[in-house]
């Protein structure tokens, strides 16, 4: 089996998800793969919108549909950097977690794709699905669930 040549890992900001980010750094380092960063996001409600762009212009929809994806990029970078990464590419998806990362993964030629298990053992999670079992099921690439709760 030859080594994973792009790593794709999700994150949403959150401490366990940067754990995943983390674990994902440190297998692109050991194989020098390249190593993409995934935020999903959502975008303002519309109504939030039209407010922003009524006080702040017309690129008021980019500051209230990417600017928090953009932070929680820049964090993980930071987190994947000290974890050893060496080639890191970072992107903001639009849409539901699970579907972004899929979509993404595409994209980029993935050959691993790594999520954390928080929600994957969740009463929630089992009633109405949850990103690691929704991409697991969905992905026609190797996945790899990193336990970070």
């Amino acid at each position: 089996m030859s080594a994973y040549t792009t790593i794709l890992v999700g994150t949403d900001g959150s401490e366990t998800s940067l754990r995943a980010v983390e674990r994902a750094a440190e297998l692109a380092s050991d194989g020098a793969a390249t190593l993409v960063i995934v935020c999903a996001f959502e975008p303002a409600p519309e109504r939030s919108t039209a407010r922003e762009q009524d006080i702040l212009g017309a690129e008021a929809y980019q500051v209230v549909g990417s600017a928090p994806a953009e932070d929680t990029l820049r964090t993980a970078r930071d987190r994947a950097l000290a974890a050893g990464a060496a080639k890191i590419v970072v992107e903001a998806v639009q849409g539901k977690p699970a579907d972004a990362l899929l979509k993404a993964a595409k994209a980029h030629s993935t050959d691993l794709l790594i999520v954390g298990n928080r929600g994957l053992n969740s009463i929630a999670g089992r009633i109405i699905g949850s990103v690691p079992l929704d991409v697991a099921r969905h992905s026609p690439v190797d996945v790899l669930i990193v336990h970070t709760t």
